[in-house]
């Protein structure tokens, strides 16, 4: 896998030393920008854009599940402002956490969305128009990646690939960094989280089930990779994609937990909506070089990862709320 990606990096540098960008594809690099800085807004805006674009273009399996993945940050900022966590958490925790989620996808998304696009407009003009991701700094990785998706069509390697990316992407300016890591990462608060497995991705199905994973060694790049194709495995199996389409279909987006926790039979957490609580966040990006400039693809990364639900997801997933409430409450009153 190694040798066949080395020999595509060479046939991407050459690619990208002799194309000189036309008037044409100048007015798309602009286009793509735009719309890229506006649907990057906010997580409301992000959700509903991978969204409507897995609906326009369904061949793109990691399109829905990134909108469901942001569906879910969307939950994670709400919890935030809810009774629980405003009485277990001071206002500085609970603003680093935010931007910790914030950060992060606001970076997938400046880095994922021209993917998209540019993969819609290559459709459109009948021909491959990945050179152009070096206009965007998407990593040479994924140039290669597309290529090989244009040719042979392979959806789940193509998952796999923009996991592999993202995980990536985030691995530096957020994992890596220090202020993450010190207020983040190395507080109690997220260690009893890690440690407990607290935190949770869920899905929920029209039918009123609800699917998903705990999601547990976040600061290990292999593991959120090993998640991120376990959910997927989740929303594409073939008993349940259908009901999880019906329900983001269904159900606008607006971060609260209420949007689910009627139709499976959850009793209301009163989280508010997103909108009514944080403002848009301003971004901007720092200098990064191409992640896969001076890294190696490792195999397990593309590995596939199977992983069934059973019946009782739902009422572990309450149980952990549970604990998660009253470890916040234990908080509280030592503080």
């Amino acid at each position: 896998m190694n040798a066949n990606h080395e020999s595509w990096k060479g046939f991407i540098k050459k690619r990208r030393e002799d194309y000189n960008l036309s008037e044409e594809d100048s007015k798309l690099v602009d286009l793509i920008k735009k719309e890229t800085v506006k649907y990057n807004a906010d997580n409301i805006s992000r959700t509903i854009a991978y969204q409507e674009y897995f609906l326009r273009q369904n061949e793109i399996e990691w399109s829905f599940l990134a909108s469901m993945v942001s569906r879910n940050a969307g939950y994670n900022m709400t919890d935030l402002e809810s009774k629980i966590f405003i009485n277990g958490l001071n206002v500085k925790q609970r603003k680093q956490l935010f931007m910790t989620y914030e950060r992060a996808n606001w970076i997938i998304f400046l880095d994922a969305f021209p993917q998209l696009l540019l993969f819609e407009y290559s459709k459109i003009n009948r021909k491959p128009l990945f050179y152009l991701l070096k206009y965007f700094s998407v990593s040479s990785f994924m140039e290669i990646e597309w290529e090989k998706y244009w040719t042979d069509r392979d959806k789940k390697r193509l998952v796999y690939s923009l996991i592999i990316n993202e995980q990536n992407m985030i691995e530096r300016p957020v994992i890596q960094n220090e202020f993450f890591k010190n207020e983040v990462f190395n507080s109690l608060a997220f260690k009893l989280q890690e440690q407990f497995k607290l935190s949770y991705v869920i899905f929920p199905s029209s039918n009123g089930e609800l699917y998903g994973l705990a999601v547990y060694q976040f600061e290990n790049l292999t593991k959120r990779i090993q998640i991120g194709k376990q959910l997927y495995s989740i929303l594409f199996h073939d008993d349940l994609t259908n009901g999880f389409i019906d329900f983001a279909k269904q159900i606008n987006h607006t971060g609260s937990r209420s949007d689910y926790e009627g139709l499976v039979g959850i009793e209301s957490s009163n989280n508010p909506k997103l909108r009514d609580v944080y403002p848009v966040i301003p971004h901007k990006r720092t200098v990064e070089d191409d992640w896969y400039a001076n890294s190696e693809i490792l195999k397990e990364w593309y590995e596939n990862e199977e992983v069934i639900n059973g019946d009782s997801f739902k009422q572990s997933f309450l149980i952990k709320q549970e604990l998660l409430g009253s470890m916040l409450k234990l908080k509280s009153i030592f503080q």
